[in-house]
């Protein structure tokens, strides 16, 4: 038996990254899960491999009320319920905080921000009509502490982990639990804007060259950076979100989990 047998869990931001890994990880678990993204063709993509039984795609902007409402009428249409709520999906803008557009800033706070709010709003009510169950927020270690020229985002993480404690103790007597995962520089598209472009010439040996050498300077910063030596694999943040989902975590509420390779523990690199 898997630790989420009958479960359905809504996984956002689920066509690539941690999420994808999410949903590859809970349906292996027992659950059916309901995959969020604005990426539609990866989306369906995923939701087609996990097959229909297991999964399905509805393509969400989590900062869009109305998109909610209409995952949440899809969820129920097809499994019934809703157990669970990964709220995972974000974006990550560079900028000094002087040379921040405001509209950036916006954007970033209209997705990890008010798209956590709209998500917990929209679907703890068919938690709790469920019997109870758990919300993972996907916050970040940019959301316990100060790192330069990731402004927007550290300060809609730092939101994020407030308004997960706010949501346990409100929840709690509805049986949800709520807890946030804060991870490190973890290995998806959205962490490596230092990295590699998609090359106009695939075949372009000039431009294969330059690629492989920006990859290997990313790998190179994050080794110096994180005590373990390395960034974050997305499946390892899976792992700590199924804990967090399934009854391991029974009596834990209102809490940040940090997952990144020891990079808190010492002196700021910065």
């Amino acid at each position: 038996m898997g630790k989420l047998d009958g479960r359905v869990i809504v996984i956002t931001g689920a066509a690539r990254g941690q999420g994808e890994q999410e949903a590859r990880l809970f349906a292996a678990e027992g659950a059916r899960v309901v995959l969020g993204d604005v990426l539609a063709e990866e989306g369906e993509a995923l939701a087609a491999e996990l097959g229909e039984e297991r999964a399905r795609f509805v393509r969400l902007d989590v900062a869009v009320e109305e998109d909610w409402t209409a995952l949440v009428a899809a969820a129920t249409a097809a499994f019934g319920k809703i157990d669970g709520l990964v709220n995972n999906a974000g974006i990550l803008r560079f900028n000094a905080l002087v040379d921040t557009p405001p509209a950036e800033f916006r954007q970033v706070l209209d997705v990890n921000q008010t798209g956590c709010f709209l998500g917990i709003r929209a679907v703890a009510p068919e938690i709790a009509a469920a019997g109870g169950g758990t919300i993972v927020n996907t916050a970040s270690c940019a959301g316990l502490t100060g790192m330069p020229y990731v402004g927007a985002y550290a300060a809609t993480k730092h939101a994020v982990v407030g308004l997960t404690r706010v949501a346990a103790l409100e929840l709690a007597g509805r049986g949800i639990r709520v807890n946030a995962v804060c991870p490190g520089a973890v290995d998806t598209p959205m962490t490596r804007p230092a990295g590699p472009a998609p090359a106009e010439n695939p075949a372009d040996p000039a431009q294969q060259a330059q690629q492989a050498q920006e990859a290997r300077a990313v790998e190179e910063l994050y080794r110096k950076l994180v005590p373990l030596g390395r960034m974050g694999r997305p499946e390892e943040v899976a792992r700590l979100a199924l804990f967090l989902t399934s009854e391991d975590s029974s009596y834990i509420t209102g809490q940040p989990f940090v997952i990144d390779g020891g990079w808190l523990a010492g002196v700021s690199p910065f």
